[in-house]
Order: C-alpha cells, then sequence, then structure tokens
C-alpha cells in the first residue's frame, strides 16, 4: 500500500507542475544576464529590468510592487539578438541641468550609464522597455 501511496503522490506533483508550465514556476531565478535601469526627470522615474538567464524578468517601478514574469519565445529570442549586438562603452559624466533621464544598463558584469542612448544600446533598451509595458508592476 505504500508504494501505491508514493506513486500517487508523484503522479500528482508531476501533474501539478506540468499544469504551472515554465512561466509559473517558483524556482528561484537563474543568473542575472541584462538589467536595463531608467532613473531621473522631474516625475523621479525609477524603473528596473533584470532579466535572467532562464528567460525570467524581474520588473519593478519607483511605486508599486516588484514583478516576476517569463519571457515569450519571440521576446527572448529579440532581446539576445539585439545583446549580441550591444556595445556598453563607457559611462557619461552627468549633464549639467535638470530633467534628465539616466540609462543604466548592466550586461556581462558591466554597469555604464549614459544619458543618451548609442544605436547599439537602442535595440536592448526599446526591447526591454516594451517589456516593461507590457508586463507592467501594478
Amino acid at each position: 500500500m505504500r508504494t501505491s501511496r508514493a506513486a500517487l503522490l508523484s503522479l500528482v506533483v508531476l501533474s501539478m507542475a506540468a499544469l504551472t508550465g515554465p512561466a509559473e514556476a517558483t524556482t528561484a531565478p537563474k543568473r542575472p544576464l541584462v538589467e536595463l535601469r531608467e532613473q531621473g526627470g522631474f516625475a523621479g522615474l525609477d524603473n528596473r529590468v533584470r532579466v535572467y538567464t532562464d528567460g525570467c524578468a524581474l520588473l519593478s517601478r519607483r511605486t508599486g510592487p516588484v514583478t516576476r514574469r517569463c519571457l515569450t519565445a519571440s521576446e527572448w529570442r529579440g532581446l539576445r539578438g539585439a545583446l549580441k549586438n550591444l556595445r556598453l562603452g563607457r559611462s557619461e559624466a552627468p549633464p549639467q541641468g535638470a530633467d534628465f533621464l539616466a540609462y543604466g544598463l548592466t550586461y556581462q558584469g558591466r554597469r555604464v550609464t549614459r544619458y543618451t542612448v548609442p544605436s547599439s544600446w537602442r535595440p536592448v533598451v526599446d526591447g526591454l522597455e516594451k517589456i516593461l509595458v507590457k508586463y507592467r508592476p501594478r
């Protein structure tokens, strides 16, 4: 009788795992792949998107909860393709004045902050901003 109970319990656990799928997995995220942080402006913007090697992301805004969502296959392919052409370069000094946005990108262990978005950054920044809007933490 013990064998059948153990088998039944295993079957229930496997069935539940199959129903939730990878997008709802509750395991800890893998290593960070890339992170975009947008800060500044008169509105006090503070957006962050961190995508992990498992294809899931943590998203946050200045207010509201941190949200974990997994990217679609198309979003994941697009991001990886954009990262192949990314050239981080060097950080820029903050401009004088107010109402500037700082874009911080962290990739392959390097963090660079820019106030103008270079052309090699544009596909990465645009893709991560779309992900933040789509899966907006409320």
